[in-house]
């Protein structure tokens, strides 16, 4: 992780108003061609660990009760550089034992204000659902789902449409839920950068640039508590099977890669 201090990414004054409106359809952030606040571009020799500085592990199967059928690991099989300025997270098969990788910045990098963007090329397959997303650094304190989720992208299965999403608490201590979807053909293998911008009572999320959906205080259940103007931390993973994408296809192709180009903060 490389940390430019002094710079700020210039983003246009217009977005929020314009995201606030649900205007989103032609609107782009215009983030600066220069160097971010903060940049992970992956740097290192093939086969090494991802920068520990910047990224741990969760480890162990489950998945937040989805019932998928993955076990994440720290195992270089599963998330690793591959010596060209890239991240490799890998699900793999072996008998009936599937294993995949989970990164986070937990306790190490959080933001609350600013644009967050990762260059990724996603796998398809039926049960393979790659993610790109953020949650509350207060998880550890207040629990799940007051820490708040943001899912800035989920694919699943073929690709064919993209998701977003938020998580949170209601005023009763329940959970609630929110999603945003539409078609994206061309996801294929390649890459595509996806991103989150955040203020004060504003999120939106992008692809390429452009912002697919957005979310205030008013577009959320009237239940809903509006808990994500706080510090939040990344995640990347690809996760295999459970109730959303369902199980694994007899054709889905293992092993399966999740690539990560670079990863970029605009404060």
């Amino acid at each position: 992780m490389t940390i430019r201090v002094g710079y700020r990414a210039t983003l246009v004054a217009s977005a929020v108003a314009a995201v606030a409106l649900a205007a989103v359809g032609g609107f782009t952030t215009h983030a600066p061609a220069r160097a971010a606040t903060v940049s992970e571009e992956f740097d290192g020799p093939a086969g090494a660990a991802p920068n520990s500085s910047i990224w741990t592990y969760d480890v162990g199967g489950g998945g937040w009760g989805n019932g998928e059928q993955q076990v994440y690991t720290n195992a270089r099989a599963n998330s690793r550089l591959d010596g060209k300025g890239r991240l490799i997270i890998e699900a793999r098969r072996d008998g009936d034992t599937i294993t995949s990788a989970r990164l986070t910045t937990r306790g190490k990098f959080t933001f609350t204000v600013g644009l967050l963007e990762a260059r990724i090329a996603t796998p398809q397959g039926t049960g393979l659902h790659p993610a790109f997303w953020l949650l509350g650094a207060d998880i550890g304190s207040v629990g799940y789902p007051a820490s708040g989720e943001i899912d800035i992208m989920e694919f699943i299965n073929d690709g064919a449409k993209w998701h977003t999403a938020l998580h949170g608490p209601t005023t009763t201590g329940g959970h609630w839920q929110q999603s945003r979807t539409g078609p994206f053909a061309d996801q294929s293998d390649d890459f595509h950068v996806y991103g989150v911008y955040r203020a004060p009572g504003v999120i939106a999320m992008l692809i390429d640039g452009k912002v697919v959906s957005a979310f205030t205080p008013l577009s959320v259940p009237a239940d809903a508590r509006w808990v994500f103007d706080k510090p939040m931390y990344v995640l990347l993973n690809l996760a295999v099977g459970g109730q959303w994408p369902g199980p694994v296809g007899a054709a889905t192709d293992f092993p399966s890669r999740m690539v990560v180009d670079w990863v970029r903060y605009h404060s």
